[in-house]
């Protein structure tokens, strides 16, 4: 057997005490030790020795650190995020609210304008100008460091000169019309029991939102009437359980909202529209 096959092998029965998907970790930290794509990891693995410093992200991921914090790396959409200790790591859940974005604007020129609150490292409003080339785009999130790397990616993607980047509060001081919104708030309420390893790592103020896991949609509701232009749409990531509460909130002052799900089936988005 190949010594990097059994050192597959030899990570996948550590990590699977600690991880639902130690093979898949197994194999992401292992082609990032090589300095290759997964792909041609497990299509023709190398003959050579294993990597030591595969072991020492084994151990880092065995005591709980996120892979994409290991690797430095994240994929979403069609574009791969650098991440790291302070950014929430970009989830595949969250991609129903760029799949929604195109539903909604097919058929038409796209976006113009682009706003992402709570930005984090970039992941919605990077991935929509991807798809949108003629579009511009403004991110705000509160936290300097989530700013630096969204900076950074928009950069290395070559965004940088469509990109504006705005440490703020949500949307306050904004007076400009948008012609998309995209949102992944913090809705986790205080408290509650998180996967292995979310709330030891990543950043608080992403992920936790008051009692209820409402606060934040609270403060954006009475700003998206006045920020969505006409024809736009409003995309605002939720919890599974929160679609009613969510709605009732942020469907106002003229908003016609409906909920999305994600490819689980779970409502995943409140969509929010002019009447």
């Amino acid at each position: 057997m190949k010594p990097i096959i059994r050192a597959l092998d030899d990570a996948t029965r550590q990590l699977s005490k600690r991880s639902d998907s130690a093979r898949l970790d197994a194999e992401l930290l292992m082609a990032e030790a090589l300095h290759i794509d997964r792909d041609k990891l497990l299509l023709k693995p190398p003959e050579r020795k294993v990597p030591d410093r595969f072991w020492h992200m084994v151990t880092r991921r065995s005591e709980g650190e996120p892979v994409a914090y290991i690797t430095g790396r994240r994929a979403f959409w069609n574009i791969e995020l650098h991440v790291g200790p302070g950014v929430l790591i970009p989830r595949p859940d969250s991609e129903v609210l760029i799949a929604s974005a195109i539903e909604h604007f097919d058929g038409t020129p796209g976006p113009q304008r682009i706003l992402d609150l709570g930005t984090g490292p970039g992941t919605l409003l990077l991935a929509a100008l991807d798809i949108w080339p003629k579009a511009t785009g403004l991110g705000i999130d509160v936290s300097r460091q989530a700013l630096s790397y969204a900076s950074a990616n928009a950069r290395r993607l070559g965004f940088e000169p469509r990109v504006k980047l705005m440490q703020g509060n949500w949307a306050a001081g904004l007076v400009d019309e948008f012609d998309l919104i995209l949102c992944n708030p913090p809705y986790v309420a205080d408290g509650a029991d998180l996967g292995p390893g979310v709330r030891e790592f990543e950043p608080d103020e992403a992920l936790f939102a008051g009692r209820e896991g409402l606060d934040a949609y609270r403060q954006v509701a009475p700003r998206l009437p006045r920020l969505l232009a006409a024809g736009g749409l409003a995309a605002i990531e939720i919890g599974p359980s929160q679609a009613d509460a969510v709605t009732a909130l942020l469907a106002r002052d003229g908003l016609d909202a409906k909920v999305a799900d994600d490819l689980a089936g779970r409502p995943r988005a409140v969509l929010l529209t002019w009447v």
